[in-house]
């Protein structure tokens, strides 16, 4: 998804104000730059990495910054008046990782109006949604969700050698990143394996654990599954196991957190599609201070992707909630770094 570049073209160096979830402590001077970002509900592991990745990198750079979250994943106005209390005050750059593709618009849009630079993780604000508003980021830094899928895919047929039937578990209904997710894997398994249903789990555990319930009532002879988010995979995982199917039915989710690349190693999920959140929120945060020293931002930039599987697992447990591998990472050569 394309994104048009906004530079802020001041050489700055980051004040920011270290704060958790909505509340604000002491701040720092740095600058006289400031930098907020808000992000998805820190009920979901993936999140809190997140906001790990972006305070570590601005404590490595001797800065600080604001985060605010949404109280639940699915808290699509709290995130909102979050972002717009916060466009209110005197911030010169914005991390942004919306709930929804338009969730955020109203307090994108009084950024852009402000010439903010506004910088957008994980998951995409709405394109059209964003040229409308006349607020399109200033860059976008995220996983590639359908080439995710599609990995995902590919490593089902390796399990599956034989055929069968699928079914896929997603996110809330018409959610972008869910949807993209499900396209790769139904596109790398199409003719290949039979997906019989898509249900949406709201992102959440149990809900994903009655989801899988009912399917494996209503499809008897299920092979697999494959489901959007890790913390839905767990759930769907403690299903398989309810029924005595650990093993049998095949597991495959996306995400990444430490709990679901140690029900890896331990056999209860199959193989994990790993995205790194820290990376994408240390991302936000190096592009943010990217766009302080004048550079001109990436319109996109992919995170890194890695599948975990049992064979990697302690590599990836060892690392985390870092990469194991390498990953390309533009912001850093902005930085001179």
């Amino acid at each position: 998804m394309s994104r048009i570049p906004i530079t802020f073209g001041l050489a700055l160096t980051v004040l920011v104000t270290a704060a958790a979830c909505g509340s604000n402590d002491d701040a720092t001077t740095a600058g006289t730059a400031k930098v907020a970002a808000v992000i998805k509900g820190l009920d979901n592991p993936f999140f809190q990495s997140m906001e790990k990745g972006i305070k570590e990198q601005a404590q490595t750079s001797g800065t600080a910054v604001t985060v605010q979250a949404a109280n639940s994943i699915t808290d699509t106005t709290g995130q909102a008046d979050k972002l717009t209390g916060l466009a209110g005050q005197d911030f010169s750059c914005y991390i942004v990782n919306p709930i929804s593709g338009t969730n955020l618009i109203q307090g994108i849009a009084q950024l852009a109006a402000k010439k903010k630079t506004i910088v957008n993780i994980d998951s995409p604000v709405e394109a059209a949604a964003a040229k409308a508003a006349n607020a399109a980021p200033a860059t976008y830094i995220g996983t590639n969700n359908t080439s995710a899928g599609q990995q995902a895919g590919e490593q089902m047929l390796k399990l599956l050698p034989g055929g069968g039937k699928v079914a896929a578990i997603g996110g809330i209904a018409g959610d972008v990143t869910s949807g993209q997710r499900i396209d790769g894997f139904s596109q790398a398994i199409t003719g290949k394996l039979e997906l019989v249903q898509t249900v949406a789990a709201n992102w959440e555990r149990q809900e994903a654990l009655t989801q899988a319930t009912n399917l494996m009532r209503a499809q008897p002879d299920l092979k697999g599954f494959f489901v959007a988010n890790d913390d839905m995979g767990l759930g769907v995982a403690r299903a398989v196991a309810t029924s005595g199917k650990t093993g049998q039915i095949k597991i495959i989710s996306v995400d990444g957190i430490k709990d679901a690349l140690s029900a890896v190693k331990a056999g209860q999920v199959d193989a994990v599609v790993a995205q790194y959140p820290y990376a994408i929120g240390l991302m936000g945060m190096e592009a943010c201070q990217a766009a302080a020293k004048g550079k001109t931002l990436p319109a996109t930039v992919e995170a890194p992707v890695e599948v975990v599987t049992k064979e990697n697992a302690d590599q990836a447990l060892a690392a985390t909630p870092k990469p194991f591998g390498t990953y390309a990472d533009p912001f850093k050569t902005l930085l001179g770094s």
